[in-house]
């Protein structure tokens, strides 16, 4: 597998960037990972990167960007916090892979049985993770079609929540970022939401969440 290049990178489309990122998910799935020489790679990243997507996860052990997609170095910019919220900072950083290094999409990624999103469903209150949970709170407030057993130990509701997590994060995005959006909706740079599915590895997408067009 080649080492992005520029050229390489700036002759992608966002729905090119995406295809990319799906077929690395069925390599992944399949066990059928790319023979990549990373060493190689590091050595020819030195110099410069040009990811072609940034993807916010979560920081879940078993939920690597970089392995479930089957990427190499210098293929991705990757984001990590517990419950894949966004911040100002995490905002600034999108914008730079975006803007500066010309990555083609940008990928909110959750997963299921995601202990972040279970914090917030039992509305827990521990340190400085009080407040990351209250950004996954309004998720919580939107999942309406569950009456009784609204708390972790009712799993579809868990997994309700942590899908609407990921499409208010996709919203805020573009909400929160002048420059992204703008970016967005000239076609320059796509969005699109998914979750990873910790025991299968595979990576269900969210249509209706994005705003790139299929090839």
């Amino acid at each position: 597998m080649k080492t992005l290049t520029k050229e390489m990178q700036s002759a992608l489309t966002p729905s090119m960037a995406l295809e990319l990122l799906k077929e690395g998910n069925k390599r992944f799935v399949s066990n059928l990972k790319v023979n990549r020489n990373l060493l190689q790679q590091a050595n020819e990243t030195s110099d410069g990167q040009h990811p072609f997507a940034v993807i916010l996860s979560c920081i879940d052990s078993r939920t690597s960007a970089e392995l479930i997609f089957d990427q190499g170095l210098g293929d991705v910019f990757s984001i990590r916090i517990a419950g894949n919220i966004i911040n100002e900072d995490i905002l600034g950083s999108m914008e730079f892979g975006c803007k500066v290094a010309g990555s083609k999409i940008i990928v909110v990624l959750g997963h299921t049985k995601c202990g972040a999103v279970k914090g917030a469903c039992d509305h827990v209150e521990m340190g400085n993770l009080t407040a990351l949970l209250t950004k996954i709170r309004p998720a919580v407030d939107d999942e309406t079609s569950t009456i009784e057993n609204r708390n972790s130990n009712n799993s579809v509701f868990v997994e309700n929540v942590a899908t609407i997590n990921v499409k208010r994060t996709v919203k805020s995005i573009m909400e929160r970022s002048p420059i992204l959006k703008e970016m967005i909706e000239s076609g320059e740079i796509g969005i699109i939401g998914g979750t990873h599915n910790i025991a299968t590895g595979d990576v269900t997408f969210y249509p209706e969440s994005s705003t790139i067009k299929l090839i």
